[in-house]
Order: structure tokens, then sequence, then C-alpha cells
């Protein structure tokens, strides 16, 4: 099953909802910043949220940020997605080692710490969008759960996962983000409350077999859901060696000096994808040219 977003409502348009299977971007992210079993769970979970909001974004031109600051030996969590559901995200040390929790699972909590999340979105106006709210719980779907109820006033419910196997690759990723419209009924909100209680884990779901299809299914049981449209998602990082350069170019014509002066080329790796560009001394010496 490859990567997908299915949009959905429910109870004649009293509830929408999105559900996504992230296992193939999880897996890149893992694989090119080489994270650790638990870095990779809280950047998986960050992304597929990512991926989720992106795709609630209008213009096409529409950009969503997810920043995480915290205590944590993770170092924080940047996530970027864009209306096509495309994302990229990197943590601050993707080497973190801890115990398990008191559940025998991740620590992602622990991993993550204390502090709270930025979510910016820049529609195209003078001003981008910045909501913030403090981390209740660390583990990311609470988290955001919290961010829609108090920030953009939705009450919601976050579901977020990821599975890994025995040799740390990932084995499932995904989740759900549903939210009740302003003029949803009581009997609505209490059948979906319901139904919410048997959700236990995503990825317990997804190893079921289980497709975002379904998931809306059973999330939203007796609720008659309506599938609106289902949209790809993946790892896309649009960095290049353009864009390197103009931010080697904006550092200043001393900074530049000072690396030709070392007699060295370097390297300059992108900070969401990891890719490596590499510059020799003559290449160096057009670039500062260029600077002011």
């Amino acid at each position: 099953m490859s990567d997908y977003i299915v949009r959905a409502t429910a109870a004649n348009a009293q509830i929408r909802v999105f559900a996504a299977y992230t296992k193939d971007m999880v897996e890149e992210a893992r694989t090119r910043h080489e994270t650790s079993p638990v870095a990779t769970a809280a950047l998986g979970r960050l992304m597929t949220a990512g991926a989720m909001m992106g795709s609630m974004l209008k213009g096409e031109k529409d950009l969503l940020t997810l920043r995480i600051h915290a205590n944590g030996p993770i170092q924080g969590i940047t996530v970027t997605a864009d209306s096509k559901a495309r994302v990229k995200g990197y943590v601050g040390n993707p080497n973190v080692i801890l115990p398990a929790n008191k559940k025998g699972k991740l620590d992602v909590a622990g991993a993550v710490g204390i502090g709270f999340m930025d979510v910016i979105k820049d529609m195209g106006l003078k001003e981008p969008y910045v909501g913030q709210t403090v981390l209740q719980t660390s583990e990311i779907a609470e988290d955001l759960t919290f961010y829609f109820a108090n920030s953009e006033q939705v009450p919601s419910s976050v579901g977020l996962g990821v599975l890994m196997n025995k040799d740390n690759t990932v084995a499932q990723a995904g989740g759900f983000i549903i939210q009740l419209m302003p003029f949803a009924e009581e009997e609505v909100i209490a059948k979906l409350e319901e139904n919410l209680k048997d959700i236990t884990s995503v990825t317990t779901l997804l190893a079921q077999g289980n497709t975002p299809e379904d998931l809306i299914n059973i999330l939203c049981k007796d609720l008659e859901p309506v599938i609106a449209d289902k949209m790809d998602t993946s790892f896309y990082c649009n960095c290049d060696r353009a864009r390197v350069e103009k931010a080697l170019i904006s550092i200043g014509k001393k900074e530049i000096q000072d690396m030709i002066d070392e007699g060295k080329e370097i390297e300059m790796k992108c900070h969401f994808c990891n890719t490596a560009y590499t510059f020799s001394v003559d290449e160096m010496k057009k670039l500062a040219k260029k600077s002011m």
C-alpha cells in the first residue's frame, strides 16, 4: 500500500475526517536522517500530522510549518508541508536512545520533553498565521488535539502512530484527524465519542490490514461517512544547488573569504533531506564576488 490521505465527511457534514497511511514517507525520513527508533517515531508522527494538515490548505503555494521547541534530548522537531501533502522534516538530534516508557512503548514524550509547538501557515498574505500551544503530553497527537481546540476553536481528535520493526525500519505509520463542525448535534457528538473510545492504537489497526478508508469507517461507525477524495502524500524536499548557493552568498563576503583561505572544499547539507552539496575553492571565489 503506497502512502495516501483520504478526506471525508460524516453525519451530513457535521464531521470532517482525514486519515493517512505514511509508512514510506516516514521510512524515507528515517533513511535520510539515520534516526534512532524513538526519533523516527517522533518525527514520523509530526510528519504524518503535517501531511494531513497540509491537505487542508487551499492555495497552490500555501505552506504549513510545524515546529516543536522543547527541552528533551531530541532537541526539537521541524516539519513543513504544502497543499499537495508533500512533506519534509528533521529533528535536532537524530541519535536519541531512551529506555521504553511505562507502557513498554517508545518514549516519544521523554525524547521531546517540555516545551511548546508553533503552527505557521503561510497563505500568501502579508504576514503568515502563527499559532502556538504549550505541549500537553509531548506525545504529539494529544498536543495537536489541544492546539485545534484552543487556537482554532475546532473540537478535534488526533491519532498518530509509528511502529518499528526489530531491524529499526518502519513497519507501519499513519494517523487521523477528526473534527466537529460548529453545528454538530449532541447525539452525533456522543456517538463519535463512543467510537473514539474503541480506537486504542492507529498502528495496531494498520498492522491488521486496515486502510485509511477503513479507519474512517471505524471512526465514523453509524455516522454515514462519505469519502470526498484521496490524495497521494510523500517525503519531498525542494532544495537544490541554486538555493544552497543563495544561502552561502547571504552569509557575507568576509565569511566566504575565510572559507576560501582555508584552501579546502566545503560541504553544505540540507537540514530537511540531508542532501550534501560540495563547493570547490574556485566555486567559492565566484560566490564571494556575488556577495555583499
